[in-house]
């Protein structure tokens, strides 16, 4: 095992990591933790928090397979209601870590939408693989996708309500860009409510919301409920779109730096193991599928992990760039454009009334350089630059070079 551990990273060491952990973690492999002393983690067991949706994957699958403890920490794994428990546990403590929201720990950084504390993100745990679901009621009326829910707005005049899971998350993002692209503004033309993930199916089959945007496996189970359709992908929004992240403190990270290395480490082993085969997804999508963590059947999950989508209403297609836990390491890296680009949203409807330093504010939260260690020790590569560009479903480009041109450029906005 040592051996391989020498070797460069390829895909044959992750196969040969994920035999090895589909049988549990072996002496040897307990054997190659950081070796007491300085690198060893201070805190050998840590609570982390989690919503029950797919994209937990990693999280989960890092302590079932024992990757935690190859690392030196034992994950302590707490299944949450709602993203506002997840902060509140965050901000005081209860939890160490989370599997959460991007933009989540953005607005706690900055105090928009309640508390504010010093936060940091130490990776990216998915891109893609989010959705947006109108009711059946919509589509039966001809909203099965944006121009179709524009044309119906105007047509039908009334009060549309849709919802997301945390108001500077991700699927608020995601939801807005969306609709705003297809000229309908989210602050004006409509109403828009919270509700947790767990929790969209159930309110959209008592008619509360005319549609949401929510990760997986909620989209699908709606679809296979009859009550809503596949509008959009989130990877329609933005293709390889950063998710969840593994947040923390900024003073957790500060007090136990090792740790904080250790559980990373951990995490994007699990990645490299999920997406090494058709096997471990599957796999996973048993595992995380089971009422101690995602509670819904397994086929909610695991038709869309595998790139195997259909929209409710027929059609059906492959999507290349459906939900990844590592791809080759190009998923985990905490880019400084991403969280930039948050920003700029958040400041685009509203949630900040002037331009943060956006720049500077990325790089008090994503601990890069924890990050860069955290790779090298699970062996997974790390890009050239700490930005990236990319184009949205509006054809708008980002890439990070003047945030207050683009925040304030667009058209729709608050």
């Amino acid at each position: 095992m040592t051996d391989i551990l020498k070797t460069s990273f390829n895909r044959r060491t992750v196969l040969q990591a994920a035999a090895v952990g589909a049988a549990g973690v072996s002496p040897a492999l307990r054997s190659m933790v950081y070796a007491a002393g300085s690198d060893a983690p201070e805190k050998k067991e840590v609570k982390i928090g989690f919503i029950p949706l797919t994209d937990c994957a990693s999280v989960v699958m890092a302590s079932v397979l024992g990757l935690d403890v190859k690392h030196g920490v034992k994950f302590v794994l707490s299944k949450e209601a709602s993203w506002a428990g997840v902060r509140d546990k965050l901000v005081n403590g209860e939890l160490d870590f989370a599997h959460v929201l991007y933009g989540l720990v953005y607005g706690v950084h900055l105090g928009l939408s309640g508390p504010k504390k010093d936060m940091a993100v130490l990776m990216n745990l998915n891109h893609n693989g989010q959705a947006i679901t109108l009711s059946k009621k919509l589509a039966d009326k001809g909203a099965v996708d944006g121009a179709g829910l524009a044309k119906l707005m105007q047509s039908d005049k009334r009060e549309y309500t849709f919802a997301q899971t945390f108001p500077t998350g991700t699927h608020a993002m995601w939801l807005y860009y969306w609709l705003a692209s297809y000229g309908i503004n989210p602050m004006k033309d409509a109403k828009v409510i919270t509700v947790p993930p767990p929790q969209m199916v159930a309110n959209m089959r008592v008619g509360n919301m005319d549609g949401f945007c929510v990760g997986e496996p909620w989209n699908h189970r709606a679809i296979m409920d009859g009550i809503g359709v596949t509008a959009a992908t989130t990877q329609d929004i933005w293709k390889d779109h950063p998710e969840k992240v593994l947040g923390t403190t900024a003073e957790f990270v500060k007090k136990y730096p090792n740790t904080a290395r250790a559980v990373t480490a951990a995490i994007i082993e699990a990645g490299q193991w999920i997406d090494a085969s058709l096997q471990n997804k599957l796999k996973m999508a048993e595992t995380v599928a089971d009422k101690s963590y995602v509670n819904t059947s397994v086929d909610a999950i695991n038709q869309r992990i595998l790139g195997r989508y259909q929209n409710g209403m027929g059609k059906t297609w492959d999507d290349p760039n459906h939900m990844k836990f590592y791809n080759e390491g190009t998923v985990n890296f905490p880019y400084l454009s991403d969280g930039m680009w948050f920003l700029t949203q958040h400041k685009r409807w509203g949630l900040l009334k002037d331009h943060p330093d956006y720049l500077g504010v990325a790089k008090q939260i994503n601990q890069i350089a924890l990050y860069k260690d955290a790779a090298t020790a699970a062996k997974a590569p790390v890009p050239k630059s700490e930005m990236r560009s990319h184009k949205g479903i509006d054809g708008v480009i980002w890439d990070a070079k003047d945030p207050k041109k683009y925040a304030d450029g667009f058209k729709v906005k608050a």
